[in-house]
């Protein structure tokens, strides 16, 4: 049975989410970024949407930086 690869690290910007995740490759291994947004569908459960609303871009952008920053001082 697979397990299920956790990410390394989350930053959480507003309304934004980045998840930074550690992949493997014949060259070594390497940093990536995954961005979503968190909401609660019709039944109260959550789930996670990636496409972003105008007032999420500025949440979007300093997610990013932040993500950046974290990926170059732990690579």
């Amino acid at each position: 049975m697979a397990t299920k690869q956790k990410p390394l690290h989350h930053i959480r910007v507003g309304s934004v989410r980045a998840s930074i995740w550690k992949q493997t490759s014949e060259k070594g291994s390497f940093l990536t970024v995954t961005f979503s947004r968190p909401y609660k569908d019709k039944s109260e459960q959550w789930q996670n949407g990636h496409s972003y609303l105008d007032h999420d871009l500025t949440d979007l952008m300093d997610c990013a930086d932040e993500a950046k920053a974290w990926m170059r001082k732990n690579r």
